[in-house]
């Protein structure tokens, strides 16, 4: 987070660098990394797994 995020740019103020760590946390970081309880796969990838397909009508 501290080369991705936060050396890239100067923060005006606390509420504006909060509202970036917030959103690097729960936006990219959180949805992108892989989780053990998971089988090593992201959030998105083990939902995309878990859905059922259903058949075309």
């Amino acid at each position: 987070m501290q080369i991705e995020l936060l050396n890239r740019r100067r923060w005006k103020t606390r509420i504006e660098l909060a509202n970036a760590i917030f959103e690097y946390l729960e936006i990219f970081h959180n949805r992108q990394r892989r989780h053990s309880s998971l089988c090593m796969l992201t959030p998105v990838q083990f939902e995309l797994q878990a859905q059922p397909i259903e058949p075309v009508a």
